[in-house]
């Protein structure tokens, strides 16, 4: 063990451990035809596959485990507050007994959270017409997590659409520089500061 870098640190129990993820917004088809919209932050890409965290109470891991298709929508910095407006509502109903101190059913989640649904093209749950990146996707493994709270949902991306802003003109690419995604770190919103370089597989290098 280095005793001088062990020296540096001091060993502590967090409640939580998001220790800085992107915010998503998943809308998935509820039983009746309509659809749920819900806020997370434990999502990320390997290749073509979005890899989602989601509680077990909810909507949405209902809904994905008979309805796979999903829309990932991730909102910028700015909308942090649209997201903050979903975050006590669930789509379950009843209210799921370990949500009931902080939650309320709200069916009409778009709504509530003053955003527009946008018609997708590859699948039936629509997008989040504000935000700047959405990925239609279709959950093709879900299953519990080893504790049994939560469910992973391993999502093959179909389309994905982006603001003309954020592309490198006259390319498929996602420019850095201009795109920011919404961060979650440790229940605190951020954005991306100014960028620090580039790796060396990037395909925008500056």
């Amino acid at each position: 063990m280095n005793t001088a870098a062990a020296a540096t640190h001091v060993t502590i129990e967090p409640s939580i451990l998001y220790f800085g993820t992107p915010v998503v917004l998943l809308s998935t088809e509820n039983p009746d035809g309509t659809f749920n919209l819900a806020p997370m932050s434990s999502a990320w890409a390997l290749g073509q596959v979005i890899v989602l965290g989601l509680g077990a109470e909810g909507q949405t891991a209902r809904n994905l485990m008979s309805r796979p298709e999903v829309v990932i929508s991730l909102p910028a910095p700015h909308q942090w507050e649209a997201v903050e407006r979903l975050a006590p509502l669930t789509g379950r109903h009843p209210v799921p007994a370990g949500k009931q101190a902080r939650c309320r059913y709200e069916p009409g989640k778009f709504t509530a959270a003053g955003l527009r649904p946008e018609p997708s093209e590859t699948v039936r749950p629509p997008r989040v017409a504000e935000c700047p990146l959405q990925f239609e996707a279709r959950a093709e493994r879900v299953g519990h997590d080893v504790s049994g709270s939560f469910v992973i949902a391993e999502a093959v991306v179909s389309r994905v659409h982006a603001d003309p802003r954020i592309v490198v003109p006259g390319t498929q690419h996602v420019d850095p520089a201009a795109w920011s995604p919404l961060v979650y770190n440790f229940r605190h919103y951020f954005g991306l500061g100014p960028e620090l370089g580039h790796s060396h597989r990037s395909e925008t290098p500056r």
